[in-house]
């Protein structure tokens, strides 16, 4: 049924003492999507969360999901599978079809490839919160099989082959989920494109009040993120080894840390990783955060603003959500950059220092006031109760 179909419902009818499955990919720590999963979580009491791999830490646990069932799959169990679960991706359709669900009242799926493949009744509510489709079974498998330098080869040809399998699952298994919402106007593009559904637009939350306006700013830029190839911290460094005049600073750790530290000119400086609330003073603390990736959506992009922080980010994927752009708003928060070329990221620096007393940190924290925790509650209820409204008049 087409979303402008759909039944309305409103909050009130949802019963936030019912029995929900939340299902979700696997949680090997606690990042963008397993804030989602937490705030799903608080929603609903009786919440229990079904995942394939659970990794969080017991503290993390204590602070996030108190007295939240953990149901994992059977792989979990696997010597060192902490080390290797991401090689097991073939294996995820067939373990996430083996939680049984059914008992429960509806499902929600927090899902960036598998969770929303989850078996449930024909008549039983199901909400799936839509991440990304698989990046690595879609649009981007050629940049992950060119960095696993996975050719035609014999192993080569094995993982492309899986990577085909893992698509017919991903289409068969995409119109499970009564309603689909999408974390961001890009990823709602990928699933019109991927699986001819269409979807709602819901932006993850963010805790505002964790995260207050800093309007004295120090003289760094910020970049951080998972040191991962697809975050493009390699074309952020390489454009600031061209301004020695700049100073940045990296907050992260990953695969890539230990190459990127020797790509890094001296007016660069890496962090690693910092606790949250060092994490929050060094990003309210600059003058601006760069970012030359493609996120589905960015939660570091929009804590940033929360804090004051103006962003210069690559125009594509969640960043053209959360940036108000210079030219095009009264109230700017950013430079949006068109290409990921040094040159065009290099611009897009200059352009900032040319104008950024136009870009106020007030205007940054009104601009995140969108992305706040209470929105994604009501969203996630509403859509809910459409579900369920839904099946109620079938």
């Amino acid at each position: 049924m087409p979303i402008e179909e759909l039944p309305d419902a409103p909050e009130l009818r949802v019963d936030r003492q019912a029995r929900i499955a939340v299902v979700h990919d696997w949680c090997p720590n606690f990042r963008g999507g397993e804030r989602v999963l937490a705030q799903i979580c608080k929603q609903f009491p009786n919440a229990e969360i079904f995942t394939l791999f659970d990794f969080l830490p017991a503290d993390v646990k204590e602070q996030y999901f108190r007295d939240v069932e953990f149901h994992t799959s059977a792989a979990n169990r696997l010597p060192m599978v902490q080390k290797f679960y991401r090689s097991l991706f073939f294996l995820c359709p067939f373990l996430i079809e083996q939680f049984d669900v059914t008992g429960y009242d509806a499902v929600i799926s927090s899902s960036a490839a598998f969770s929303r493949g989850v078996i449930t009744r024909p008549d039983q509510p199901h909400l799936c919160y839509v991440h990304s489709p698989a990046r690595y079974a879609w649009d981007e498998q050629f940049s992950y099989l060119q960095q696993g330098r996975l050719g035609f080869g014999p192993k080569g040809m094995l993982y492309r082959y899986m990577l085909h399998r893992l698509r017919t699952w991903d289409t068969r298994t995409a119109h499970g989920p009564d309603l689909m919402l999408a974390n961001s106007t890009y990823v709602r593009s990928r699933i019109q494109h991927i699986y001819g559904r269409d979807a709602r637009v819901v932006f993850p939350p963010v805790a505002l009040a964790e995260l207050p306006c800093v309007e004295d700013k120090d003289d760094y830029y910020v970049s951080a993120s998972f040191l991962a190839p697809y975050k493009r911290t390699d074309l952020v460094i390489r454009a600031f080894n061209e301004m020695p005049q700049r100073r940045l600073v990296i907050v992260g750790e990953g695969q890539q840390s230990a190459s990127l530290r020797a790509l890094a000119g001296p007016n660069i400086s890496f962090s690693g990783y910092l606790p949250r609330q060092d994490y929050v003073d060094t990003v309210a603390r600059a003058k601006a955060m760069v970012f030359a990736g493609c996120e589905d959506f960015g939660i570091a992009l929009a804590e940033a603003q929360a804090c004051g922080t103006p962003l210069i980010a690559f125009g594509r994927g969640g960043a053209v959500d959360i940036v108000r752009r210079l030219g095009s708003s009264p109230e700017p928060t950013g430079v949006l950059f068109k290409a990921q070329t040094v040159d065009h990221l290099k611009d897009a620096v200059e352009r900032f220092e040319e104008n950024s007393l136009a870009i106020a940190p007030g205007a940054c924290s009104r601009n995140a006031e969108r992305f706040s925790e209470e929105n994604f509650d009501r969203a996630i209820l509403e859509s809910l109760a459409t579900v369920q409204a839904l099946h109620e008049i079938t």
